[in-house]
């Protein structure tokens, strides 16, 4: 431990399966940064619009995040001081879906056709746009087609991620059903395809009795799965990582063992996700299958950078970063290194 004391840790995570979540939720968060006396504030759950802003561009001090990759890396191309210290790798429905009437049935089918992609106002990073985009992408590589075979349409939103939190149309909820919009840009015929994915996908796919023109969340070749939840990013910022490692430890400690209690209890762990995602575990199983519980690790192997990489250029190719960057640079290996080689000695 250093001499810097600090009280109050921030964090947050995304609603889709990650093993911070069910850290959280299984209270091995709370237990572990107590022993040094500290308090963890969710950034996500605030009521304050300024703090939840920092779930997207990382801006909060004595902070980490886990979720989507699209926020942190705009952040680090945009000069945040953060630090990537985890990968997790939890593969998940990803679909391009149609109506019946289209007559779309195949990927060739959408050539000439019109893709309906969301777009939000400028200020925080479009990272639903992003997801949208390299999904695309990739379900038309793979029957040789390319983005300039589409027509993308732009399906224009009037209101900031951060308005989905908010207001008397949530109906009580936490957040707003994902893909709403996209799907009313289906059902007018403004559009004749989108994307969907996770379980918030399988969920609208149902309700309208769409036409599942492609899947791919599964697919085995790994550069066509990766997306923004493809592989999911654990994000510490500098002063949080130079200054107070053993946290960073404490936060491991908690993660690792969530992950060691996931892969012994499935059914279990398929409820605390369901939890998480607003979802039914009859819609996290359809969307990420069987043994998420087997999926919930944490790990800087070579081939997970690489994919963060690899996303991380597409991001830079398509003009959703400030600035390119280096993920080698971005990479702390200094934490969990030491994390594991405490655990097997």
């Amino acid at each position: 431990m250093t001499g810097n004391s600090i009280s109050e840790v921030w964090y947050t995570r995304c609603p889709v399966p990650t093993p911070v979540g069910l850290a959280a939720q299984l209270g091995y968060l709370d237990e572990e940064f107590r022993k040094d006396g500290v308090t963890l504030k969710s950034i996500i759950d605030s009521p304050d619009r300024n703090i939840r802003q920092s779930h997207f561009n990382h801006t909060l001090d004595w902070s980490f995040r886990h979720g989507g990759n699209v926020p942190p890396i705009r952040a680090r191309s945009e000069g945040r001081k953060t630090r990537l210290v985890g990968i997790t790798w939890t593969d998940e429905f990803q679909a391009i879906i149609t109506l019946p009437q289209t007559g779309i049935r195949t990927t060739k089918d959408l050539k000439g056709r019109r893709f309906g992609i969301a777009r939000r106002p400028e200020g925080i990073v479009d990272f639903m746009r992003a997801t949208a985009l390299k999904g695309l992408v990739s379900a038309l590589s793979l029957e040789g087609l390319v983005l300039d075979d589409v027509e993308t349409v732009d399906i224009a939103l009037s209101q900031s991620i951060l308005s989905t939190q908010e207001g008397p149309s949530l109906f009580g909820l936490k957040r707003r059903q994902a893909y709403g919009e996209e799907v009313a840009a289906l059902i007018r015929g403004d559009v004749d395809a989108i994307y969907v994915k996770g379980t918030a996908g399988i969920n609208v796919a149902n309700l309208i009795g769409a036409v599942q023109v492609v899947e791919f969340g599964f697919h085995p070749d790994a550069k066509i799965r990766i997306n923004s939840g493809s592989p999911r990013v654990l994000t510490v910022d500098e002063r949080l990582a130079d200054e107070r490692p053993d946290l960073v430890a404490r936060l491991l400690g908690s993660i690792f063992k969530a992950s060691t209690w996931a892969e012994a209890h499935p059914d279990e762990t398929r409820r605390f996700v369901a939890r998480e995602a607003g979802a039914t575990e009859e819609q996290v199983l359809a969307a990420n299958g069987p043994d998420v519980h087997k999926h919930l690790g944490l790990g800087l192997e070579p081939e997970l950078v690489a994919a963060v990489g690899h996303y991380k250029d597409f991001l830079h190719d398509f003009g959703f970063l400030a600035a390119d960057f280096d993920i080698g640079d971005w990479t702390d290996r200094r934490h969990i290194d030491a994390f594991t080689g405490q655990a097997v000695a």
